[in-house]
């Protein structure tokens, strides 16, 4: 077993993140919660994302027409994305324009008030999202194509014999002629599917599938998917670990609470390859990574802030103990549940009402998928508000930055592309045994400095990234004991080029 201490989730410059979706609680409706419990999130409830469709129009080659089309989409309430010229003629300009809304009653307004313009026809109505889910999106394509029956010899039988029996003699070497080592499963029990809640594991595939195709792109792991039914958590921890001979880690994503707090430890207790559940722990590591240099832009010391978090959830109580482990002190912290209360105060948190956490709080995280929640009047001057909730936040970053706040960011900045790509490229690179704070501090540091101007994180499709994040994390499993092999030294040139 490890003593690895592990924690129970495109750029945005602070000067321009916005809220999507305006518009708060109603002073007339029903008393809401607090914020919901975990029991909450379920179907059937508001749109959880944007709906997005590529909309061709045909307009005359008008001065004007194009704006004519942004003021129709914005007044039906929708909001634009890309726009790509298709064709340009002398009379008519044929475009494709992505419109996202907030539902599909939202959606037929806006084609309604295009359909309205006279210098623009309506061409087509495309789904691009579900184009690109068509079949899947991964395969599995050989690295040694097998065109002849001597390829066959080699790649299968009767070839694949010694090898096996040479790693039968020494299963060490199984590092090297598999691709064991360089291979990660991306598991869920579909229990808490972004916000769309308990909608199984079938329904989660597109999720985990995405996830496996960031990996190989960003880092070149092979990553693979894998479904488990759910369950008790040590029927789900017993499934994982039975079949994990096959990978070089784990990666658990979607898991609700309470279990994923169970089962993440519990893997990481039985297993010798890194275990992480991504909505803490890679929540947990860009969290910290943006308050890194929020404190940068802001001329504050995070180490000496008070922070306080609001919702703790699955992300919010990793980031709760990532940052107490950081800032060594304690944090403010409120939740709804009486276990969500006990695992801040065995943290060493401080358990406290919203009203206290806002007063004396300089940092604010709020992650209750709760719209609306912190009123204007309640920000004080001066605080870092991180209104975390997607797709609504708990307070639009305009309004908390208009009451004083010296910034304020929602959920569209913390990514978790930024993190948890880096994080296995290194873990796999040195063999790491486990995760552990000191790796997820020197992820958050390496993309903290890989933000430039106002930036609050960089660019999560920046290949210097997770490259940077991996020779970090690299770093310090070697540094902490937990690697079993160290890299060349040249491995971590190239980062330190990008980072200079």
């Amino acid at each position: 077993m490890c003593g690895c201490g592990n924690l129970p989730t495109g750029s945005a410059s602070y000067s321009q993140l916005s809220a999507e979706f305006p518009g708060s609680l109603s002073s007339s409706a029903a008393p809401a919660p607090a914020f919901p419990t975990e029991a909450n999130q379920v179907p059937g409830g508001p749109s959880a994302y944007r709906i997005v469709r590529t909309l061709r129009l045909r307009n005359e080659n008008l001065p004007g027409v194009l704006g004519e089309v942004a003021t129709a989409v914005g007044r039906a309430g929708g909001n634009l994305g890309d726009i790509r010229t298709i064709q340009r003629g002398s009379r008519h300009v044929v475009r494709d324009i992505d419109v996202s809304t907030t539902d599909l009653h939202k959606l037929e307004e806006v084609l309604e008030e295009i359909r309205r313009l006279s210098h623009t026809a309506l061409l087509d109505v495309r789904d691009e999202v579900l184009r690109v889910h068509l079949g899947g999106k991964l395969q599995v394509t050989p690295k040694y194509p097998v065109h002849s029956v001597a390829d066959l010899r080699r790649v299968y039988t009767p070839g694949v014999a010694e090898v096996c029996r040479l790693i039968s003699g020494d299963p060490a070497v199984a590092d090297r002629y598999t691709g064991i080592n360089n291979s990660v499963a991306v598991v869920t029990d579909g229990t808490a599917i972004l916000g769309l809640g308990n909608i199984g594991p079938v329904a989660g595939m597109p999720v985990i599938e995405g996830k496996c195709a960031l990996m190989a792109q960003m880092v070149g792991i092979d990553a693979y998917p894998l479904l488990v039914q759910p369950g008790p958590a040590q029927a789900i921890v017993e499934a994982i670990v039975r079949i994990s001979p096959t990978y070089g880690a784990i990666q658990l994503e979607d898991i609700a609470a309470p279990h994923c707090f169970e089962i993440a430890p519990a893997l990481q207790d039985r297993l010798e390859i890194p275990v992480m559940h991504d909505d803490q722990h890679g929540t947990a590591t860009v969290v910290l990574a943006a308050l890194l240099r929020a404190a940068t832009l802001t001329g504050l010391r995070l180490e000496s802030l008070t922070a306080g978090v609001i919702g703790l959830g699955a992300a919010g109580s990793a980031i709760a103990q990532l940052l107490m482990r950081y800032q060594g002190r304690p944090i403010l912290g409120t939740g709804r549940t009486p276990d969500s209360i006990e695992r801040l105060i065995a943290a060493g948190g401080l358990a406290v009402e919203m009203e206290e956490l806002l007063a004396k709080a300089d940092v604010v995280i709020a992650t209750t998928a709760q719209p609306g929640l912190i009123r204007p009047e309640q920000v004080r001057p001066g605080q870092i508000i991180f209104a975390l909730s997607n797709p609504l936040p708990e307070i639009e970053p305009e309004r908390a930055m208009a009451a004083g706040a010296i910034l304020a960011v929602d959920g569209a900045v913390v990514n978790n592309l930024l993190g948890f790509p880096g994080l296995y490229r290194g873990a796999l690179d040195t063999k790491a045994r486990c995760f552990n704070t000191e790796m997820y501090v020197a992820a958050a540091q390496a993309i903290a400095r890989l933000a430039q101007d106002d930036e609050v994180v960089p660019d999560s499709l920046d290949p210097r990234v997770h490259l940077s994040v991996a020779r970090a994390v690299a770093r310090e499993a070697v540094r902490t004991g937990v690697a079993r092999v160290e890299p060349l030294s040249d491995y971590y040139d190239e980062a330190d080029r990008s980072e200079s």
